[in-house]
């Protein structure tokens, strides 16, 4: 049975893709995925296939894939960080009950949260929230029932889609939202190209992040009540010394 590799390529750069998912690449004939994720790994693989499609076409991504597969070849579709984190993973295991001959493997990488948190120090040690600001998907008012409800809960909340060109000012009214609940000098993070050219990082407070820039490259950190800047690291503490 040929199979599909959903696969997480994690950030950007070659050193932060898994082996396994190096392994895969290297295995598979076919790979497929949104045009930017492909360029990333084209010139690594010069052997391969690369068949991909824009943004918006997920769908038409994932029936290709199993298009090809079915052919008696196995496929790797990528996706950048982790398939399994606003990823291709379950597409295509939904689109996968109509191809029954066709087996499915989900590959999983770095995520953004994940390489993110690594670059700002550690603001992740205790329970954290992801979030999409993406309303693309979801309802905006559902992403606002979910923003207050980690902010609330005093969860460290990581941000995903924090804008674009559509949607500029989501992070602020996100921001907002949660200084109903955090002081203004909540701790936070931001982090620009994630393992690719261009990785910047930036520290500020809650009431500074409301009307910082960002784009789709850029994943955002919010400390909980207990988050520190410690020596220019971002430091979320589980509380061990105190055990």
């Amino acid at each position: 049975m040929s199979k599909i590799y959903v696969t997480g390529l994690g950030p950007g750069a070659a050193d932060q893709m898994t082996i396994r998912a190096r392994k895969v690449l290297e295995k598979c004939p076919v790979i497929i995925g949104y045009t930017v994720y492909i360029d990333l790994i084209r010139e690594e693989f010069p052997d391969k296939t690369f068949l991909s499609t824009p943004m918006r076409k997920e769908t038409d991504r994932c029936r290709m894939a199993f298009a090809e597969a079915q052919k008696g070849q196995d496929v790797a579709m990528v996706c950048s960080g982790d398939a399994g984190v606003y990823g291709m993973a379950g597409l295509i295991c939904e689109v996968g009950k109509d191809y029954p001959d066709v087996g499915i493997e989900i590959v999983p990488g770095i995520t953004a949260a994940s390489g993110g948190a690594a670059v700002l120090g550690a603001p992740l040690m205790h329970d954290f929230a992801v979030i999409s600001l993406s309303d693309l998907l979801t309802p905006w008012e559902k992403i606002e029932r979910r923003v207050r409800a980690a902010a609330e809960a005093d969860f460290v909340i990581c941000i995903y889609n924090p804008a674009s060109k559509k949607r500029a000012d989501y992070l602020k009214k996100a921001c907002e939202m949660i200084l109903e609940f955090r002081r203004p000098e909540t701790v936070c993070g931001i982090v620009r190209n994630i393992g690719r050219d261009g990785e910047s990082y930036e520290i500020m407070s809650l009431e500074k992040l409301r009307d910082t820039q960002v784009d789709m490259f850029t994943t955002v950190f919010i400390g909980n009540s207990n988050t520190m800047e410690l020596n220019g690291r971002m430091v979320t503490p589980r509380g061990y010394k105190d055990v």
